[in-house]
């Protein structure tokens, strides 16, 4: 997907600065780190946001870790997190700098080659030179290699199998089916068996 058409659809990013309890940025833990990777160009801030995440936070099933993180703060508190909670804290960080960050999903298989299914969390961001740009932080493997490297984009995951699908829609918050499962089970090992989901003709819909 371009970016080009993610701009298209949500023109105006000021909808996209807010915090709320999960993209919780006004916590002192959240807004000291977001002060600390603060760049003079929007992207080098972009970038030092990313690649924190992505790398210094471990994924919870990668790693076999608890507790299970929601909100930004847990997640920073903690270091661990599933692919969603990651992308609050990545969301919260630039949000703190007053860069418009979104939340967004794919549909994708969970054994990589047919059903079931579940959603992935992932961000999209404002760049002021390209307009809306997706950025995926849940941390790589020797199977997965996501970057930033705007213009074009370098995500963990595509969508290539039946079933599968990038949902279009930006959410300024999290979808509530991610955050009841994540706040519902108690252990990585939980959540894992228990990934949320969309039916296939659903749209994640709305922000």
């Amino acid at each position: 997907m371009e970016s080009g058409n993610l701009s298209e659809r949500e023109p105006n990013p000021a909808a996209f600065l807010e915090a709320c309890e999960i993209i919780d940025f006004r916590t002192p833990v959240v807004m000291q780190l977001a002060v600390q990777l603060k760049a003079e160009e929007i992207n080098e801030t972009v970038k030092r946001c990313f690649y924190l995440v992505r790398d210094e936070i471990k994924h919870s099933s990668d790693h076999k870790l608890n507790p299970v993180t929601c909100s930004a703060s847990e997640v920073l508190r903690h270091r661990t997190g599933y692919c969603y909670a990651k992308s609050h804290l990545l969301c919260a960080l630039l949000r703190a700098n007053q860069i418009p960050a979104a939340l967004c999903y794919q549909r994708l298989t969970i054994d990589g080659i047919s059903a079931p299914y579940c959603l992935h969390g992932l961000n999209a961001v404002f760049l002021p030179e390209i307009g809306w740009y997706r950025l995926d932080p849940r941390g790589n493997r020797p199977d997965i290699n996501a970057g930033f490297t705007p213009p074009q984009e370098c995500l963990a995951f595509t969508t290539d199998l039946p079933g599968e699908r990038n949902m279009p829609e930006l959410h300024a918050m999290p979808l509530p089916i991610v955050v009841s499962t994540l706040k519902k089970f108690d252990t990585w090992e939980a959540v894992l068996k228990n990934l949320p989901n969309v039916s296939e003709d659903k749209h994640a819909g709305g922000q």
